[in-house]
């Protein structure tokens, strides 16, 4: 797939930006000062800076220890990245965010908090102990030109939680939230454990449940009747957790790139991993609806503390007795919540956490409070009642252009065999000139040809070619996950007739038995491996 078809088309990139660069030009004018007049960010989220509208859709991958974090990654970005360490202890310490560079390498965490490009700068508070466990892993990988990754430390058990990480974990994990697109909460089906730190890890995930995917991994190493009483259990102590009345989605699966164990829910596993894998390729198009979300959900917010701010302000007397006022303000914050919800219209679900509230009103000189100024109050309504509305058509517009798009990120994320979905050129950038080398190029599948030709022929080809019904049979046999076969169909595939001659069928069996054998595959098809028959047809198709 040519960068330019994993990108997207411009024109829908531009109707992209052009709905970013309005939610910038909105916040500027319109609800930093605001921000700023109240003191927002004392008491809630740092401002916004022009990285964070102008970053790409960014994944949280968070769970317990030796639950496949680490593992889910490489196998949605197909490849190994820097410090990246997998086993049944704790191996990831650190906040890793993996993006998209020319070239590949380390920035640590001070250093990157100092760049104005990536939208990191406000995790400058944690401190020195957070920065020294955080990094970024810049690479050339194709996954990363369309999102980034947040990988994070594992989730302490129970057997654990006495050991001190040194900075805030639940404020750390509520700062990503705010900002990423896709939460993925990863779950081990054999080894299902609620500590004290992961429920206070859930507890920073409050309010961006939306945001939130559920993975009951590695489901393959449990029997139908286990899986059902796993996933039982799971979702009755989500229950407790978010005591919300809707159910999170929770998908049951085993990523990674490896030959699966057969199980009686295999063809369950398949149908999860499709599903969650298109909710995440899909996250680049939704990318400006999330921004124009948080948005608005920030917006709400901030209304909501100008009206908390303001009436402290006007009660508080001028000269006397302001200290024992003060508390009891405090104390009465729960009633003032509702008197501003009555007054002024404002929502319940649009305040802050009463009682963070009041243990952060505790510090504060109520005396330089502003009071409620109605010119501000009248900018704020008008962005939410009628500058966000007009950006509505434009992000319909830009859905309806999304839908008749090829998919932005490669091939492994559709897990599938439809024609529709592996259509492709894969040898679009070879240059002109090579041809007369490839054609003397050996073949390197050919010494084992004879090996694969003997499977060919006992699937009984039909003139010469096998279907790609009786393909996908054969390869579901590995038990290597559908979306790694769908890209070895892919690759094999070079005519795109739908079927596959006994070279392409060759050119299949080996790409699996290096996948068997550990090894990762090419994104495009390097000219070694491509069928001499071939060569002719890529040379007269001029791709």
């Amino acid at each position: 797939m040519s960068n330019r078809k994993l990108r997207g088309d411009p024109k829908t990139l531009g109707g992209v930006n052009m709905v970013t660069e309005e939610l910038r030009n909105l916040y500027y004018k319109r609800l930093l000062p605001i921000e700023k007049h109240y003191s927002f960010h004392h008491y809630h989220s740092p401002s916004y800076e022009d990285a964070d509208f102008d970053s790409k859709p960014m994944v949280l991958v968070m769970g317990q220890y030796s639950t496949g974090k680490t593992t889910f990654i490489r196998y949605l970005i197909e490849q190994d990245f820097l410090g990246s360490r997998v086993g049944p202890e704790p191996t990831t310490d650190c906040f890793t965010a993996l993006m998209y560079g020319e070239a590949e390498g380390i920035i640590p965490g001070n250093a990157l908090t100092m760049d104005p490009k990536k939208p990191f700068r406000n995790l400058d508070p944690f401190g020195n102990t957070f920065l020294n466990r955080f990094q970024c892993v810049q690479m050339p990988n194709q996954v990363l030109e369309s999102i980034s990754i947040i990988d994070t430390p594992g989730i302490l058990t129970a057997a654990r939680k006495k050991l001190s990480r040194g900075y805030d974990l639940p404020a750390v994990l509520r700062w990503f939230a705010e900002r990423v697109d896709r939460i993925i909460l990863l779950f081990d089906a054999h080894k299902l454990e609620f500590s004290d730190e992961l429920t206070r890890a859930f507890e920073a995930l409050f309010g961006y449940e939306d945001k939130l995917r559920v993975v009951l991994n590695k489901a393959d190493r449990v029997d139908s009747q286990q899986l059902m009483r796993v996933y039982g259990a799971l979702m009755w102590s989500l229950g407790k957790v978010f005591k919300t009345p809707e159910i999170l989605r929770v998908y049951i699966g085993s990523f990674w790139s490896e030959p699966r164990q057969m199980c009686d829910h295999y063809q369950l596993i398949d149908l999860e991993e499709e599903d969650l894998l298109t909710d995440i390729r899909n996250l680049p198009h939704n990318a400006a609806v999330r921004k124009l979300n948080d948005l608005v959900k920030r917006a709400r917010l901030v209304r909501a503390h100008a009206h908390i701010i303001g009436y402290l302000k006007q009660e508080m007397p001028t000269i006397f007795c302001k200290e024992s006022k003060k508390h009891n303000l405090i104390y009465q914050l729960p009633v003032i919540f509702t008197k501003i919800q009555q007054q002024h219209g404002v929502p319940a679900g649009d305040f802050p956490d009463c009682t963070k509230m009041q243990e952060q009103l505790l510090s504060q000189n109520f005396s330089k409070f502003k009071k409620l100024k109605p010119s501000l109050m009248v900018s704020l309504d008008k962005l939410l009642n009628t500058d966000i509305a007009k950006l509505v058509p434009l992000l319909q517009q830009q859905e309806f252009i999304n839908k008749s798009l090829p998919g932005v990120l490669d091939g492994e994320f559709l897990g599938t065999f439809k024609r529709e979905h592996y259509k492709r050129h894969p040898f679009k950038e070879i240059k002109d000139g090579d041809d007369s080398e490839q054609d003397f190029t050996e073949w390197i599948v050919e010494k084992h040809k004879p090996k694969y030709d003997e499977i060919f022929y006992n699937l009984s080809p039909n003139g010469g070619k096998l279907s790609g019904t009786k393909v996908k049979e054969w390869m579901t046999t590995t038990l290597l996950p559908n979306s790694v076969l769908a890209h070895v169909w892919r690759l094999s595939d070079i005519d795109e007739d739908g079927m596959l001659d006994n070279e392409e069928f060759a050119l299949a069996v080996h790409l699996i038995e290096g996948k068997l054998e550990g090894h990762w595959l090419p994104r495009e098809l390097p000219s070694h491996l491509l069928p001499p028959s071939k060569r002719l047809y890529v040379t007269d198709e001029g791709i």
